[in-house]
C-alpha cells in the first residue's frame, strides 16, 4: 500500500524540520534527514517502543543514529514525538550551550541514548547494548514473567560500514547471534568527499550474510515506501537468531536541487535551494520550523502510548516482583547503578608477608572476590584473558546458548570491545570492563574518548604497563600511553603501585558512577609495601614515606617505580638527604582536592622534586615544579630481560639515588 498523504505529510514535517535548523545555523548535513526521513518515519511510529515522557523507562527499545553527523534527523523526531525538546532547541542547533550540537551527544537532549559522530562508533555501541539485553533478559526472565524483552535499532551510514571498528562489532554480533539487533542502512552511495564507488564497491549484502546477519534489500522505488520499509522491520523482528541489517537504497538530499550529490552532505542547502526543496516536496516556502498542526498531533500521540506501555510494563514487574523478591529487588538495585552493601568488605587486603605479586594478578583476584555480590559487573578481554587476569571464574562465558554468562569474548577486537562496552555502560543495569595490554590502548582510544565525554560508567584494565614487561620489546612497551590517557578530560587513570593500591584503585573505580576509569597494572611482580593497606588511593597521592630528618628532596612515582623509589630513598637516607616519596597513581584525583592536602604533600618550600616513572614524561613538569627533574623515557624500549632493560634505561634504586641527590644539591645551591 503506497503512503497516505498523511504520511507523506509527517515525513516532510521531519525533513524541513531537519532543513530549516540546519540553514539557520548555516552548517550542518540536510542530505541524511532528507534522504532517511522516511524509514525513521517507519521505525518511530510503527515499531518502536518507546515512552518520550520517560525517557530512561528501562524496557524501552534502544535507537542510535550511528550516522551522527545527520543529527537532526533525531532531534526532529524528539521534538516531534514529544521529548520536552522545543522549537528554540531546534532554532538553537550548533550554537552555544543548546541542546542540539552537532553531533549527539547522550543525555545532553532528552532521548539520545549515545553519543555519536566519530562513524561506526555508534554501530559498536549498540552491539553492546543488544548484549546487555540478552544477558539481562536470560538472567532475570523467568517463564510466565517476561520483564526484559526489547529491541536495539540504529540507522547506519555509508560511512559507518567503512569504519574498521564497525567490521569488528558485526563480527561479534554476528558470532553472538544478537537476534533483537536491527540496523537501517542509509545506502545512498555517497560520502562527504564523493560518489562512494570511488571508495566502496564490496557487496554489502554477501558480506553481512558470511558475517552472520540476516539481510534485506528495499530497493530505490520502495525506499520511501513505509509499508514497505515496516515490513521489512517486521521481517527482522521475527529473526531471532541473528541481527539483521536492512538495506534501503535511498537517495541523499532527496527533494533537493543536489539530490544524489556529495554536496548536499556536509552543508546547509542554501536559501535558494532550501525554497527548490520545498517547492519540490509541496512544503510552504514560509514560516521556516512550520510543522502543521496534525502532524504535531499525530507525533504527539507516542506520549500516551508511551505511559501505556510503561505502565503495563510497572504492572508486570510488580507482578514479577511478588513472584521473585529477591530477583527483583537486585534488578532494581542494578538499574539504579547504586553498589551492595558490604563491598568494601569484600576486598581482599595484602600484607609484605605474602610476597611478591603482580598488580594484574591482585586485580584478578580483586573482581572474582566482589563478582559474586556485584552482578552488575561483566566484561572481558581481546583475547586476552589468562595475560589480563580478568577472567570471572565460575560465572560462564556470554554465546549464543549460555546468555547468562558473565565472561564476553571480544576476541582480538579492541576497537569493538570498547565501543561495545560503551554500549552496555549506556544501556543500563550492567558495570562493565575491558581488558588488554596498555599499548594496545592506542585501538581502545576513540571509545575510551567518548565514554569520557559521554559520562559512561566502564573500567578499562590495561596490563603490561611499561617497558619493565622486558623480553616483548618496543611494539609491546608502551610509552606515551599514559600521557595520551591523562590528556582525556573526564578519565580517571590510576596505576597503583602494589597489590593494596590495586584493591583500592578497583573499589575507587567501582564507585565513581559519572566517569571511566583506567587501571594500569603491571605484568611483573611488585613487593606488597608496608603503608599502602587503607592509604588514601581515592586523593590521588599520599606521603607513603617520610624523611628522616630535615626535608631535601621528594621523589614522586607511579606504579612499579614507587617500590623503587623506597629503595632509592633508603640509599639517600644513608647519605644524609632527607627524602620523602610520594605514591601518586593518579594525577587526575590529585588534581581533584583541595590546594591545603596538595601542598601538605608536595609542599612547596621543596623544589627538589624527582618524578621516576617508566613512561614519557610528558605532563610531570607540574607535579615536580620549576626546579625538579625527571627520570623517565624518551625513546622506545627494547627487547630483554627485565634487569637488563631497567639497568640499561636507568631504572635502578643507584641510578635514582644518584640523580635525587645531584637535584637536591643543585637546588639547595639556588
Amino acid at each position: 500500500m503506497p503512503n497516505t498523504p498523511a504520511d507523506d505529510l509527517n515525513i516532510n514535517a521531519i525533513r524541513f524540520l531537519s532543513v530549516d535548523a540546519i540553514e539557520k545555523a548555516k552548517s550542518g548535513h540536510p542530505g541524511l534527514p532528507l534522504g532517511a526521513a522516511a524509514m525513521a518515519y517507519a521505525l518511530w511510529t510503527r515499531h518502536l517502543k518507546h515512552s518520550p515522557s520517560n525517557p530512561h523507562w528501562f524496557n524501552r527499545d534502544r535507537f542510535v543514529l550511528s550516522a551522527g553527523h545527520g543529527s537532526m534527523l533525531l532531534y526532529a523526531l524528539l521534538y516531534l514525538t514529544g521529548y520536552g525538546l522545543e522549537l528554540d532547541d531546534l532554532r538553537a542547533f550548533r550554537q552555544l550551550g543548546s541542546r542540539t550540537p552537532g553531533h549527539p551527544e547522550r543525555d545532553l537532549a532528552p532521548g539520545v541514548e549515545v553519543t555519536t559522530g566519530p562513524l561506526g562508533q555508534g554501530f559498536a555501541n549498540g552491539v553492546g547494548m543488544a548484549i546487555a539485553e540478552a544477558n539481562l533478559a536470560a538472567r532475570f526472565n523467568r517463564p510466565g514473567h517476561t520483564i526484559i524483552d526489547h529491541f536495539t535499532y540504529a540507522i547506519v551510514s555509508d560511512g559507518d560500514l567503512m569504519e574498521g571498528v564497525t567490521q569488528e562489532a558485526a563480527s561479534v554480533a554476528g558470532h553472538l547471534g544478537l537476534g533483537k539487533l536491527i540496523y537501517l542502512y542509509d545506502d545512498n552511495h555517497v560520502s562527504l568527499a564523493n560518489a562512494t564507488d570511488v571508495t566502496y564497491t564490496e557487496g554489502i549484502e554477501p558480506k553481512y550474510e558470511a558475517l552472520g546477519w540476516h539481510v534485506q534489500f528495499v530497493g530505490h522505488n520502495e525506499a520511501y515506501d513505509v509499508g514497505a520499509v515496516a515490513r521489512a522491520i517486521e521481517a527482522a523482528q521475527r529473526v531471532d537468531d541473528r541481527p539483521s541489517l536492512i538495506i534501503v537504497r535511498t537517495t541523499i538530499g532527496y527533494g533537493s536541487p543536489v539530490a544524489d550529490s556529495y554536496k548536499s552532505h556536509g552543508e546547509a542547502l542554501g536559501k535558494e535551494n532550501t525554497e527548490k526543496t520545498k517547492e519540490a516536496l509541496g512544503w510552504p516556502l514560509y514560516p521556516p520550523f512550520y510543522v502543521p498542526e496534525e502532524s504535531l498531533a499525530f507525533f504527539r500521540g507516542a506520549v500516551e502510548r508511551g505511559r501505556v506501555a510503561e505502565n503495563a510494563w510497572e504492572t508486570r514487574f510488580e507482578h514479577y516482583a511478588a513472584a521473585f523478591p529477591a530477583e527483583a529487588a537486585e534488578l532494581r538495585r542494578m538499574i539504579a547503578g547504586e553498589l551492595p552493601e558490604g563491598l568494601a568488605k569484600a576486598i581482599p587486603t595484602f600484607s609484605p608477608e605474602d610476597g611478591e605479586i603482580a598488580t594484574r594478578d591482585a586485580g584478578g583476584k580483586v573482581m572474582n572476590a566482589v563478582a559474586a555480590l556485584l552482578p552488575e559487573l561483566i566484561g572481558g578481554s581481546a583475547d586476552l584473558d589468562p595475560s589480563t587476569k580478568t577472567y570471572l571464574k565460575g560465572l560462564g562465558d556470554f554465546q549464543r546458548q549460555t546468555r547468562q554468562g558473565r565472561n564476553i569474548h571480544w576476541g582480538i577486537r579492541e576497537h569493538a570491545m570498547g565501543a561495545g562496552s560503551n554500549g552496555l555502560a549506556a544501556h543500563g543495569g550492567l558495570l562493565p570492563y575491558t581488558a588488554t595490554f596498555l599499548t594496545f590502548s592506542d585501538y581502545m582510544k576513540p571509545a575510551i574518548r567518548l565514554a569520557a565525554l559521554s559520562k559512561l560508567h566502564v573500567v578499562c584494565v590495561f596490563t603490561h604497563d611499561s617497558i619493565l614487561l622486558g623480553e616483548d620489546g618496543p611494539t609491546h612497551q608502551p610509552i606515551e600511553h599514559l600521557a595520551a590517557l591523562r590528556a582525556v578530560p573526564g578519565l580517571t587513570v590510576l596505576r597503583p603501585a602494589d597489590a593494596n593500591e590495586t584493591a583500592a584503585a578497583w573499589l575507587h573505580a567501582l564507585h565513581d558512577r559519572g566517569r571511566p576509569t583506567v587501571l594500569v597494572l603491571t605484568r611483573q611482580k611488585l613487593p606488597v609495601l608496608a603503608g599502602t593497606a587503607g592509604a588514601p588511593i581515592e586523593r590521588g597521592a599520599y606521603v607513603l614515606a617520610e624523611a628522616g630528618g630535615a626535608l631535601d628532596l621528594i621523589l614522586i612515582a607511579t606504579g612499579s617505580e614507587v617500590s623503587l623509589c623506597l629503595q632509592a630513598r633508603a640509599l639517600l637516607e644513608q647519605r644524609g638527604i632527607g627524602t620523602r616519596v610520594v605514591s601518586m597513581p593518579s594525577w587526575e584525583l590529585f588534581e581533584d582536592q583541595e590546594q591545603a592536602y596538595r601542598d601538605e604533600v608536595l609542599p612547596p618550600a621543596v623544589g627538589a622534586r624527582l618524578s621516576v616513572e617508566a613512561a614519557a614524561t610528558l605532563g610531570w613538569s607540574r607535579w615536580v615544579g620549576d626546579h625538579g627533574a625527571c627520570v623517565g623515557m624518551h625513546t622506545f624500549g627494547e627487547s630483554a630481560p627485565i634487569a637488563a632493560v631497567a639497568e640499561h634505561f636507568g631504572f635502578t634504586p643507584v641510578h635514582v639515588a644518584e640523580r635525587g641527590a645531584a637535584l637536591a644539591v643543585g637546588v639547595a645551591k639556588r
